[in-house]
């Protein structure tokens, strides 16, 4: 469990999946969520890139995973509070 908390605190992977979701879960739509996770996924290794490092294709798909969570827990919010209406 040490080594995954540990992977996981490294390059700031815990800050892509957060924001991530929180982009997620301010979409308003699937294919919103979508482009918008992409797009700043890519431009946040870009600008790692730019900056002399090498793009981490994890960051990139921890911001898109993290985006696709958001999303899903928007989503099930969205259709709980319909039931209790």
């Amino acid at each position: 469990m040490k080594r995954i908390i540990d992977w996981f605190l490294q390059s700031h992977r815990w800050q892509h999946l957060i924001f991530g979701t929180l982009i997620g879960l301010g979409s308003n739509g699937w294919y919103i969520a979508a482009y918008i996770g992409v797009c700043v996924g890519g431009a946040l290794e870009f600008k790692d890139w730019q900056w002399g490092g090498k793009p981490d294709w994890v960051d990139f798909l921890l911001t898109a995973c993290g985006v696709i969570l958001g999303y899903i827990i928007r989503v099930l919010f969205l259709k709980l509070i319909a039931l209790w209406n």
